[in-house]
């Protein structure tokens, strides 16, 4: 039972050099890489620059076209109103008729 112990510290001994090293290795690459990255990244200055252009212009152009989007819209749904209703037309009139046959069958006085 000792040896399995012994077997299991030997393993997290070996972990923690293994992690030291490995942590070694990276501090030395970003100290040695740190130039290149701080040149890259103003290489890419100005791109983000434009992507910002990009986004200012796309607001505007949003700002610009809600208005139109929203009369087309309007003007959608008022034809969808129209499409729905015009099949109801035939049956508004049939409606209409018996109602002015009724009226008109009517005798009664009116008294005004």
């Amino acid at each position: 039972m000792i040896e399995l112990a012994a077997l299991a510290l030997v393993a997290v001994v070996a972990w923690v050099v293994l992690s030291l090293a490995l942590a070694l290795v990276k501090v030395v690459l970003w100290v040695l890489l740190l130039p290149l990255r701080l040149l890259f990244g103003l290489l890419v200055l100005p791109f983000l620059l434009l992507k910002f252009l990009g986004m200012a212009i796309g607001a505007l152009v949003c700002v610009i076209l809600a208005p139109v989007l929203v009369i087309a819209l309007l003007v959608g749904l008022a034809a969808a109103a129209v499409a729905l209703v015009a099949p109801l037309l035939p049956l508004l009139f049939v409606a209409f008729v018996v109602w002015f046959v009724v009226r008109a069958s009517n005798s009664q006085a009116i008294a005004r």
